[in-house]
């Protein structure tokens, strides 16, 4: 039997980081077992149906370079297959017409409120021999076990047991004509070939219910079966609680924007919830072999940016440098209004190596490498202009020790600035090196500035040093 996941999101918000999880999970599976990984959009909603969150899907899935087999699938599209499959088990005696009213219905659930009842509906039609009420269009229901109890072999969970008198005979045909969640999911299941349901283990009571459909069409056509289900444990906040917008970022989108590298968000989910012994860097490539459903825990996995951002930097470290600048560029322009040429990016290029080592997230590379890509004038930020307003003497030694270097090189940038420092800086470095770094990066944060003014050049270096000098 060929493997066959699915990812099946409802297109109401924003991709939030659970969603990512059960992607990244059952994208993993399927790889893991030669199968395929398809993805189902939910959106029999209609009200609550936004095409914005749709694409915001896409985008997630796309970032986080989870590749699907085949189209992307609408469920609303399969509304009149669902239905079908509803008016046949009306047809087997396994479902049947109810036509109660609204007040008939608070009726009881205020009595089964009053009795401590969770199931309210009593199900007086499900036997009944009574005429239809005129007028009145009925919603169809399931017929649910009576007696009994039913147990489920979760791939994750164990055995899991409910009894009958849990289960109630919901609905799964509105008055409209309307296939419900429940036997859609059921139909577009068994239509794909679904044969492993990795979700969250708060659809776990819908499994019983989405159970009794499949049994059910299993009576009807003989050929249905059921797929094995997993459910994964939820995703809390670092303080216990179920992981929310309190807790920090959740949107892929916002990991994204908050400059994660997408290989980084992976391993961070991966290891939420699933373990490889104590390995904590695990590669795609590795995670694609070793993924399994043994090694899923059952409890709740807490959230911890911590160690996300620790993930981020080792691959930030190991980041391919032009892959690197690829995905920085975006923050370039929105962050400092500006679009590394060719000749910027070979100037960040050649200082890779010190900017990886300080970078935790792509924002902070960026920030800390953007200097490379300006043209002047470019302004400098509050410290910088504070620095180059009592530095001007410092700056015109250091541009007529630069001007009569023979070679422009890190070790002479330094001896330069420590000629001048003993020249006219009481033998501080401080109080030359950093009016140099305000100076050519506008800012009073960069990496080393003597490597800076070398990848720089002399001619770059002088013009940025002589900008500021005529400027404070």
């Amino acid at each position: 039997m060929s493997v066959i996941t699915r990812f099946p999101p409802s297109p109401t918000g924003f991709m939030h980081i659970g969603n990512a999880r059960t992607a990244l999970f059952n994208w993993l599976y399927a790889r893991r077992n030669g199968g395929k990984f398809v993805v189902r959009i939910e959106d029999t909603d209609r009200k609550r149906h936004s095409e914005e969150a749709v694409q915001a899907i896409i985008d997630g899935l796309a970032w986080l370079e989870l590749d699907h087999d085949g189209e992307i699938t609408s469920q609303f599209a399969n509304q009149a297959r669902h239905s079908d499959v509803a008016r046949q088990l009306l047809a087997a005696g396994k479902a049947y017409e109810c036509y109660c009213s609204p007040e008939e219905l608070e009726h009881m659930r205020d009595k089964a409120r009053a009795e401590g009842r969770q199931n309210f509906y009593d199900r007086r039609w499900r036997d009944s021999d009574a005429a239809p009420p005129e007028g009145v269009k009925p919603v169809v229901r399931i017929k649910a076990p009576l007696e009994g109890s039913f147990t489920i072999h979760d791939l994750v969970q164990g055995d899991v047991t409910v009894k009958a008198e849990q289960l109630d005979d919901f609905i799964i045909l509105r008055s409209d004509g309307s296939p419900t969640y429940m036997l859609s999911v059921v139909v577009d299941d068994h239509d794909m070939g679904i044969t492993h349901v990795l979700r969250g283990d708060d659809h776990l009571n819908n499994t019983f219910r989405q159970k009794i459909i499949f049994d059910a069409m299993n009576d009807v056509e003989g050929d249905w079966g059921v797929p094995e289900f997993a459910h994964l444990p939820l995703i809390h906040g670092a303080d216990g609680g179920k992981f929310s917008k309190r807790h920090g970022a959740q949107s892929v989108e916002e990991y994204r924007d908050m400059g994660y590298l997408p290989e980084a968000m992976r391993n961070y989910l991966l290891r939420l919830g699933w373990s490889h012994g104590n390995d904590e860097i695990i590669s795609t490539e590795q995670a694609v072999k070793w993924f399994d459903l043994e090694h899923i825990g059952k409890s709740a996995a807490k959230f911890d940016f911590d160690k996300l951002e620790s993930l981020n930097s080792h691959y930030i470290e190991i980041c391919d440098p032009q892959r690197l600048i690829d995905l920085a560029l975006p923050f370039y322009k929105t962050r400092h209004d500006i679009a590394p040429d060719d000749a910027a990016q070979k100037r960040i290029i050649a200082g890779i190596d010190e900017l990886k080592s300080r970078a935790k997230t792509l924002l902070q590379f960026v920030d800390e490498s953007a200097f490379y890509a300006k043209a002047l004038p470019f302004d400098y930020d509050e410290k910088a202009a504070g620095m180059l307003a009592e530095g001007g003497a410092v700056l015109q030694a250091l541009d007529d020790k630069f001007a009569a270097l023979d070679e422009f090189t890190p070790d002479s940038v330094k001896q330069a600035c420590y000629d001048v420092a003993q020249e006219v800086a009481d033998g501080k470095m401080g109080k030359v090196g950093m009016p140099l770094r305000a100076a050519v990066t506008g800012t009073t944060v960069s990496p080393t500035i003597f490597d800076a003014c070398a990848i720089l050049g002399r001619d770059e270096t002088r013009a940025r040093v002589q900008a500021a000098i005529a400027k404070f």
